[in-house]
């Protein structure tokens, strides 16, 4: 299967496309994503960067780079945030594909760890993500975090 992958900062025209596609995702309130995409391709620091998965033009998948996910552990970052894969898609290893770009785009920008927070059990150790603990969320549940390393590459 066919795909491209695109960042927002650098490719500013999807950045409307991506707020509704993260928003109908993720059921966050819109502002959220608003202020945190618009700020992404704008600013100087290294994160938060956003990017999303292309077929024949059509949006079906993305995730983000961002500072923190909304959990208790501030001292690990960057963490690899909203992944998703439109189900129609699912079972193509797409996701493993997002993972391993965020693996490689946190490398380029000098990380040697990236982690994510998440409830699921089984997916992301498919793909060498080691738990490594849990982290707390300002509304008062709890995930397990994950690490892993980044990928260098000679671009």
């Amino acid at each position: 299967m066919k795909y491209d992958i695109v960042g927002i900062r650098e490719n500013k025209e999807y950045l409307i496309k991506a707020i509704d596609f993260f928003t109908e995702k993720w059921g966050i309130e819109r502002r959220i994503y608003e202020d945190c995409l618009s700020n992404s391709i704008t600013t100087q620091s290294p994160l938060p960067r956003w990017f999303l998965m292309l077929h024949n033009g059509e949006i079906i998948g993305g995730y983000g780079l961002i500072t923190n996910d909304f959990i208790s552990r501030q001292d690990l970052f960057p963490w690899l945030c909203a992944l998703y894969i439109e189900e129609k898609y699912r079972g193509n290893e797409l996701g493993a594909k997002l993972l391993e770009h965020g693996r490689i785009e946190a490398a380029k920008l000098g990380y040697k760890k990236i982690y994510l927070c998440t409830d699921h059990v089984g997916y992301y150790e498919k793909y060498g993500w080691s738990c490594i603990g849990k982290g707390f969320h300002p509304w008062g549940e709890e995930s397990k975090i994950y690490e892993n390393d980044t990928i260098q590459t000679k671009w």
